[in-house]
C-alpha cells in the first residue's frame, strides 16, 4: 500500500511542477508575443491529462500488456520442471536480497531471442520473465546475473521513474506541437482552413517526438547502468559480467513485434552514433567495462 501511495504522490508532485514550470514559461513567451492566453491553458491541460494520463495507463496494464505482446506463461512456483524450479527460486531468493516487499511473478516467453525483461506498476506488483532462447543458452552464473539485473530495476523503481519521464516528455511534446502550430497558423493566409492548423501540429508532433525520444532513451540508458550495478551488488560483479559477455556472443536484433518493449530489456543494439541516441540500452562492452571499474 505505501509503494502504491508513494506512486500517486509522485505522480501528482511531478505533475504540479510541470504544471508550474510550463505555465510560468508560456505566460512570459504569451506576454512578450502579445498571444491569447485562454487557448494555450486548454491545451496546456489537455497534453497533461493526455501525456500523463496516456504514460500512467501503460505503466498499470504494463504486466498484462507484456504477457498478451510476448505470450509470458507465468511459471507456478510448485512446478516440476528442475529448470523452471530453479528459476523461479533464484528470482525469489534476489527479490529477498534486494528487500522487495513482494515476490515477483516469474514469467518464460517462446522466442530465439537471448534475452529477459522486468515489468509491473510496482514493487509490490511486477514481472521478470526470460525467453527460451537465453533459457537454453546460459548457464545458472549467467542466468543468475539477467536475474539479478532486472530485479535491479524493480528495487530501483526503475518502471515508475521511466514512465514519470514518459508523461512530461508526452505532455511537453503535445503541447509544444499545438502552441507553434497555432502560432505559425496565425501568420498564414487566414482562409487556409483547419486542415493547415491540423497538418502543421501533425509535423510538429513528429519533429518534437523525435526529441523527445532521444531525452527519454538517454535516461533510459542511464537506468541501465545503474541496474547493472545493483544486479552486481545481488548476484556478484562476475556473475554480472558473465551475462552481459554471453548478450554479447548472442545477441541478436529485437523481433519487429517486440520493439514497444524493448525498453524493458536487458539488452539491445545500436550500430551507429546516430542509432546510439534512439538506442534504449548502452553498448554492451561499455557496461561491462563500468562494470569492471566497482571490482
Amino acid at each position: 500500500m505505501w509503494a502504491k501511495s508513494k506512486t500517486v504522490f509522485l505522480f501528482l508532485v511531478v505533475n504540479i511542477l510541470v504544471v508550474t514550470t510550463i505555465s510560468i514559461t508560456w505566460s512570459f513567451i504569451s506576454a512578450a508575443l502579445g498571444l491569447q492566453n485562454d487557448y494555450y491553458t486548454y491545451i496546456l491541460g489537455f497534453s497533461l491529462i493526455l501525456g500523463m494520463g496516456g504514460a500512467f495507463f501503460s505503466l498499470f496494464a504494463s504486466k498484462f500488456m507484456a504477457k498478451t505482446m510476448m505470450g509470458v506463461q507465468v511459471v507456478d512456483p510448485h512446478v516440476s520442471d528442475v529448470r523452471l524450479q530453479g528459476l523461479v527460486q533464484s528470482v525469489h531468493n534476489l527479490a529477498k536480497g534486494a528487500g522487495l516487499p513482494k515476490m515477483p511473478e516469474v514469467g518464460v516467453y517462446d522466442s530465439p531471442e537471448v534475452n529477459a525483461f522486468a515489468t509491473g506498476p510496482s514493487k509490490s506488483n511486477s514481472l521478470v520473465a526470460v525467453s527460451t532462447g537465453l533459457l537454453h543458452k546460459m548457464d545458472r552464473d549467467e542466468l543468475e546475473g539477467v536475474l539479478a539485473h532486472e530485479v535491479a530495476h524493480i528495487a530501483n523503481g526503475d518502471m515508475v521513474t521511466m514512465t514519470l519521464i514518459q508523461g512530461v516528455i508526452n505532455a511537453v511534446v503535445m503541447f509544444a506541437a499545438r502552441a507553434l502550430a497555432n502560432v505559425v497558423a496565425g501568420q498564414m493566409d487566414r482562409d487556409a482552413g483547419p486542415w493547415v492548423h491540423f497538418g502543421l501540429v501533425f509535423l510538429f508532433q513528429i519533429a518534437f517526438g523525435i526529441l523527445g525520444a532521444v531525452v527519454v532513451n538517454y535516461f533510459s540508458r542511464h537506468r541501465e547502468y545503474r541496474a547493472d550495478r545493483g544486479g552486481a551488488q545481488l548476484a556478484g560483479t562476475d556473475k554480472m559480467v558473465s551475462a552481459l559477455r554471453s548478450l554479447m556472443d548472442t545477441q541478436t536484433l529485437i523481433e519487429p513485434d517486440q520493439q514497444a518493449i524493448a525498453s524493458l530489456k536487458i539488452s539491445g543494439r545500436s550500430r551507429s552514433a546516430l542509432a546510439f541516441l534512439f538506442s534504449t540500452h548502452p553498448p554492451l562492452e561499455e557496461r561491462i567495462a563500468r562494470l569492471q571499474q566497482y571490482r
